[in-house]
C-alpha cells in the first residue's frame, strides 16, 4: 500500500463551534472597548477630568489617566483568552468603580446650563448601562 505524499496530505481542523465563537468574542469585544477607552484617558484627558469628582484627593489628572491606564490593563486581560477570567472580574471592579465619576457627570452637567438637554439625557441614560455591563463581564468570567 502506497501512502500519499507528505506534500498531499491535507489537514482539515475541525470548525469551532458557533457558540464556542461568540463566547470568546464577547470578552475579546469588551477588552477592544475597554483599550478604546483608556486611550481616550490619554488623548483627550480634559473631557475626563471634568467629570471627576472635586471631592477627591489629589488632582483630577492623576484620576483621569490612572482610570485610563486601569481600563487599557484590564482591556487587555479580556483580549488574551489565558488572563480572560482574572480581566472579566477587574472589569467588575473597574465598572464599580468609575460608577461614582458617572454620578458626578450627571450632576455637573445638570448644574451647567451650557450643556445641550440630549447631552444631559444620556449622562442619565449612562448610568443604569452599568449593570448589563456588570453582568457581561459575569458572563464572561463565567464562560472562561
Amino acid at each position: 500500500m502506497r501512502l500519499p505524499h507528505p506534500h498531499n496530505v491535507t489537514m482539515a481542523s475541525p470548525l469551532p463551534e458557533p457558540q464556542q465563537i461568540s463566547k470568546s468574542s464577547r470578552g475579546a469585544k469588551m477588552g477592544a472597548v475597554l483599550i478604546g477607552m483608556g486611550a481616550l484617558h490619554f488623548a483627550a484627558p480634559k473631557t475626563f477630568d471634568s467629570i471627576v469628582p472635586a471631592e477627591l484627593p489629589g488632582s483630577q489628572r492623576f484620576y483621569t489617566l490612572a482610570s485610563g491606564v486601569a481600563e487599557v490593563a484590564v482591556g487587555g486581560l479580556l483580549v488574551a483568552p489565558k488572563t480572560r477570567r482574572v480581566g472579566a472580574l477587574a472589569a467588575i471592579a473597574l465598572f464599580v468603580g468609575v460608577f461614582p465619576a458617572n454620578v458626578n457627570m450627571v450632576r455637573l452637567w445638570f448644574k451647567e446650563p451650557a450643556k445641550p438637554l440630549p447631552m444631559r439625557v444620556a449622562a442619565i441614560a449612562r448610568l443604569p448601562l452599568q449593570i448589563p455591563m456588570i453582568t457581561q463581564a459575569l458572563k464572561i468570567y463565567r464562560e472562561s
